[in-house]
């Protein structure tokens, strides 16, 4: 369907409803779907309005209405927008801007660079911000949107939001800004970089308006998702800016002093007022900034304007203006409640004092309010459109007298000396005057005041119709350059004719960005100053400011505070981008920032995020984070992959693995001493567990095997003191077997020598004295099972009258019972032995004896020491009483007294880790052993008696 079609069936819409007295009706927006649900366009979906379909509903018409513009299903937004200005909506898609726009007088009244095409005729301006606005201006376009946009329906808009939408719908955007960032990394991507933020930004702003307008009204879970989309939608509104501002800057400092374009006055040259504004916007980085910004916030009220559904178009269909009154006054018998005017030019309501035709007067108020949102929108000549579709061409006529006048046959004539056509309006200061004159004049409806206003710099009249902060700003920014070209082209204008004087008002005030910011902080609208403490607002003040210290400092505060995850994404990419750009700010400030981020991207689990914005940090400040975020890490595969991503980033991976370590091992330390409970063996808690797994850290890098072993020594000396003898040969078991000829080998490799340094030997040697104690506990328990639950039970002796077949049985149960038990005392032999050599080997350790250094350190661990002095006391004794327990069990009395041999020998010097009460209980159980030897015929010593 075309688009004459579309306007047509629209036009039919309307007249129904006005035929049966509904034309004031709020247009009640209905969301359709497809069967397929798809989305499709308006000329598709619409169906032609039939004048004989008299009995059609008024909500159908609507929604046809309401496809036939691309309206959206309704929000609760778009259902109240009966406030002062209905076209204040939320837009759905960028609008693009001429790449001249910054010079381009339809968005700054009082400057002539357009053509009435809209097209910049500066072609030998030496503007590098031509392109700027083009550049940036980012439309979600179908082939990079669509698969995001269909099936999003009535229907299934409830699975969509299952979820929270504020999480479901927003995490992509972190793993979507780091590839960017990976994409463009030189420097001379910066800015491509930066409109690859805006456009992320743009594109879920569409998806989550997509799901707000598409869903049924009442979801409780909305309140979110539209914090959200304001949030994302003013990130994507603040990089747009920073793209602008930051480039024009960068380009200017980039330029030679001998490029600039000087504003040089020759004498007796005459210069045109386009010529003048040309050399003013080039030379003067305040006017051009300024005008940047001013760009930015049409652009923005542009987009919003694009959705709007209450178009003036669908309530007027002819080319005729005031055609009520002018239907009263050509039907004299129509009678009316008050006297209309008589006459229809222009002038007549204010000239006669009387009001026109109650529709008239609405349809003309409306008019009003839509003229100025192009205004707003820098929208000119859509603006003069619309005056000539109404039937008010005087009124588009009253607008065209911006443009500055440019005569280039001053220069030089045309091609065969022909003149060539004068550009703008040579009495533009007459007109800007009238512009002034009209804007004071109380009998003119405030919002046609304000236009004026916008045309002659009439600051308080404009903001008469201004709600927002963005208007706000924008009025005093529009009136700031409007002032400083006025002012250029009054002083510097080489013609002959006086200007006409602007009233002192107009020059009562010169404005400054700095000045602009404190009157509205301190403006009397309430919502105006509520907008100006927003977070975003204040972030976009400082960057037009080129404040970026103060907008550091400012976030350091913020990211104190809680703060929404996506602004803290945004404020750690703005200060990468300062990084990047060159520009200095305060580093532990930035660190902080940056450090917030890490933080997010940690809770929210990001593992394949963390260390690429971790490599960003000092580098203390890297080991310290990303060890904090594989503390959480505890499957096998993902230890594997976010090692593998440090790498790529660059991170130390030695210290961060050995911090992780360190940190979980110090988590609910607890210590050990003499008065440790005698329990043979304690429980293995989840914290142990956590440190057990720990260790696992450090053995994937052979070259940390050393670190791995020195880990888990001191993991095995703190569970060995509270008993904890299981959960210490859990910790050995991780390190694995051929570690020590790693460590060899890799030192020699190193050294090219084979004696280890002392530090790296004792910690061997400590690693070989626990194995050693491990072996003698798991021997010592398998001697234990087998002695105590491991013999056979002999058989029940049968009753005295037992049957033959019953003795049968005792005797076959018998040999069998002794089989087991001959069986039995064999394995028991075995064990016993090796048991005998395990607890041996501990009491008997070489060099030095048990948990005894061999060599002397530089700087020795004075902790490590006490914990190797104190289980030297701790488990030296209970392997005594273990090997004695065996001993004695098996019968081995005379090597029990053995035992005081080994105890009481100077060299090793064992009796002196025994406390005093081990001492006397030792003793006793030799004095057992004794009467076992005295009981056989054998002296206490167990020889023989002669």
């Amino acid at each position: 369907m075309s688009q004459d079609t579309t306007d047509s069936t629209i036009k039919e819409i309307w007249k129904f409803s006005e035929r049966h007295g509904l034309r004031d009706e709020k247009p009640q927006i209905q969301p359709t779907t497809s069967a397929k649900g798809d989305d499709k366009s308006f000329g598709d979906t619409l169906t032609r309005t039939k004048e004989s379909q008299v009995n059609l509903n008024i909500h159908k018409s609507l929604r046809l209405l309401d496809e036939a513009v691309g309206v959206r299903s309704p929000s609760q937004i778009l259902r109240t927008t009966a406030a002062k200005t209905p076209f204040r909506n939320v837009s759905y898609k960028t609008q693009y801007i001429s790449p001249a726009s910054k010079l381009d007088t339809t968005r700054s009244p009082g400057m002539s660079f357009s053509t009435p095409g809209g097209r910049s005729r500066l072609a030998n301006a030496d503007v590098s911000m031509a392109s700027v606005l083009a550049d940036v201006t980012m439309p979600v376009r179908l082939d990079q949107t669509s698969f995001m946009m269909e099936d999003v329906t009535t229907t299934n808009i409830d699975l969509l939001l299952e979820e929270d939408p504020n999480i479901g719908g927003s995490t992509g955007l972190y793993g979507d800004f780091f590839q960017v960032m990976k994409d463009h990394q030189s420097e001379h991507q910066i800015f491509d970089l930066v409109s690859s933020y805006s456009t992320l930004c743009h594109e879920q702003v569409d998806l989550l308006k997509k799901l707000i307008n598409r869903a049924a009204p009442g979801q409780t879970k909305f309140a979110k998702t539209v914090d959200l989309l304001n949030l994302i939608e003013q990130e994507c509104f603040t990089w747009q800016l920073v793209y602008l501002l930051y480039q024009d800057r960068l380009e200017k400092e980039a330029k030679n002093e001998s490029d600039h374009l000087m504003d040089v006055d020759q004498m007796g040259r005459f210069r045109t007022e386009k010529q003048i504004v040309q050399n003013l916007y080039e030379t003067d980085d305040l006017v051009r900034q300024s005008q940047l910004v001013i760009d930015w916030l049409e652009r923005i009220e542009a987009e919003r304007l694009e959705s709007f559904s209450r178009k003036v178009e669908f309530f007027q269909d002819k080319s005729v203006s005031w055609e009520n009154t002018l239907h009263q006054l050509q039907n004299p018998n129509i009678t009316s409640s008050r006297a209309i005017v008589t006459q229809l030019d222009p002038d007549a309501p204010s000239r006669q004092k009387r009001p026109l035709a109650d529709l008239d007067h609405e349809d003309e108020i409306r008019l009003l309010k839509y003229l100025f949102a192009y205004i707003r929108a820098g929208q000119l000549e859509e603006a003069q459109r619309l005056c000539v579709q109404c039937g008010q061409a005087w009124r588009a006529a009253t607008l065209e007298g911006w443009k500055l006048h440019h005569d280039t046959n001053y220069d030089s004539l045309g091609p065969g000396g022909s003149v060539q056509p004068v550009e703008g309006n040579a009495y533009r200061d007459v007109w800007r005057l009238m512009c002034w004159k009209m804007s004071k004049e109380e009998a003119l409806h405030p919002y046609e005041r304000a236009m004026y206003a916008a045309f002659s710099g009439n600051l308080d009249q404009l903001l008469q119709v201004c709600e927002t902060w963005q208007d706000y700003i924008w009025a005093h920014f529009k009136v700031l350059v409007d002032t400083r070209v006025e002012q250029e082209i009054r002083v510097k204008s080489t013609g002959h004719r006086t200007f006409e004087q602007m009233p002192s008002e107009y020059w009562d005030k010169i404005w400054t960005p700095s000045s602009i910011f404190m009157n509205i902080q301190a403006s009397s609208n309430e919502t105006v100053r509520r907008e100006a403490t927003e977070k975003y607002h204040i972030i976009q003040k400082f960057i037009i400011l080129g404040e970026i210290e103060a907008l550091i400092e400012e976030m350091y505060i913020w990211v104190k505070q809680s703060l929404p995850n996506h602004l803290i994404r945004f404020m750690a990419h703005v200060v990468l981008f300062m990084r990047t750009i060159g520009h200095s700010c305060k580093e532990e400030l930035c660190v902080v920032i940056l450090e917030a981020y890490v933080a997010t991207l940690i809770e929210l689990k990001q593992m394949d995020l963390v260390a690429a914005y971790t490599a960003h940090l000092p580098q203390d400040h890297q080991i310290e984070w990303y060890a904090r975020f594989l503390e959480g890490i505890h499957e096998r595969e993902q230890k594997e992959k976010s090692l593998q991503l440090a790498e790529e980033a660059g991170l130390d991976i030695p210290s961060i693995t050995k911090l992780v370590v360190e940190n979980i091992r110090n988590k609910g330390l607890t210590g050990f001493s003499l008065d440790s409970e005698p329990n043979l063996e304690a429980v293995t808690t989840p914290e142990d567990r956590q440190k057990i797994e720990a260790i696992e850290w450090l053995v994937y890098d052979p070259t940390q095997r050393i670190e791995a072993v020195r880990q888990a020594n001191a993991v095995m000396r703190t569970f060995l003191g509270l008993k904890k003898h299981a959960a210490a040969r859990d910790v050995a078991d991780k390190i694995p077997p051929n570690s020590i000829e790693i460590i060899q080998r890799i030192w020699t490799a190193k050294s090219g020598t084979i004696e280890l340094p002392p530090t790296e030997a004792n910690i061997v040697r400590e690693y070989l004295c626990i194995q050693a104690f491990l072996d003698g506990q798991d021997s010592f328990s398998d001697w234990f099972n087998h002695y105590h639950h491991s013999k056979p039970t002999p058989p029940q002796m049968p009753a005295s009258g037992a049957k033959f077949t019953e003795k049968v049985v005792h005797e076959h149960q018998e040999k069998q019972y002794k089989a087991e038990l001959h069986r039995w005392k064999h394995t028991l032999q075995i064990q016993t032995k090796a048991c005998k050599d395990t607890l041996y080997n501990v009491l008997l350790f070489v060099d030095g004896g048990w948990m005894v250094d061999q060599l002397e350190e530089d700087k020795p661990d004075e902790t490590r020491c006490h914990q190797m002095a104190l289980l030297r006391q701790l488990c030296l004794p209970a392997v005594c009483f273990l090997l004695h327990n065996v001993l004695h069990a098996t019968e081995q009395y005379g090597e029990c007294l053995q035992l005081a041999d080994l105890i009481s020998d100077e060299n090793r010097q064992l009796y002196k880790v025994f406390r005093k009460d081990e001492l006397q209980k030792f003793l006793q159980l030799l004095q057992d052993s004794s009467k076992e030897l005295l009981e056989k015929g054998l002296d206490p010593l167990g020889y023989e008696i002669k």
